[in-house]
């Protein structure tokens, strides 16, 4: 049985240094999951969504890229700016929450620095 995901479900990116919080807003009737508003698949978006995860390492980042090489190739963590352009994968096609696929814990997504986003935990109380 899937574990669905509400708001307050901690991030991690496998290229940043903390774990956001999932923000999820729902500000037509929210489908609501132990009292807080329940995540679908599009509650993807960057700075909506995802905050940033900290210090970024990854060097698909043009930041850290550029700082790195100005250190003679000694990586140079950079403060993350998380940059997603397609919702969670997958989600639970058999669960609608406001009209899209519900997410579940095992859902993943991607940042454009070649960070895998993943789910710690549910957000569940």
């Amino acid at each position: 049985m899937p574990v669905y995901v509400c708001k307050g479900a901690k991030l991690k990116c496998s290229f940043g240094s903390s774990q956001p919080d999932l923000n999820v807003i729902q500000p037509v009737k929210p489908v609501y999951l132990h009292g807080e508003p329940m995540a679908n698949i599009q509650d993807y978006k960057p700075m909506m969504n995802i905050q940033p995860f900290g210090q970024c390492k990854s060097l698909a980042n043009p930041s850290v890229a550029v700082a790195t090489a100005a250190a003679n190739g000694k990586l140079q963590e950079m403060p993350c700016i998380p940059n997603i352009t397609a919702p969670w994968m997958p989600g639970c096609m058999t669960i609608m929450v406001k009209g899209q696929p519900a997410l579940t814990k095992d859902s993943k997504c991607m940042c454009m620095w070649a960070g895998v986003i993943e789910i710690t935990d549910s957000g569940q109380k």
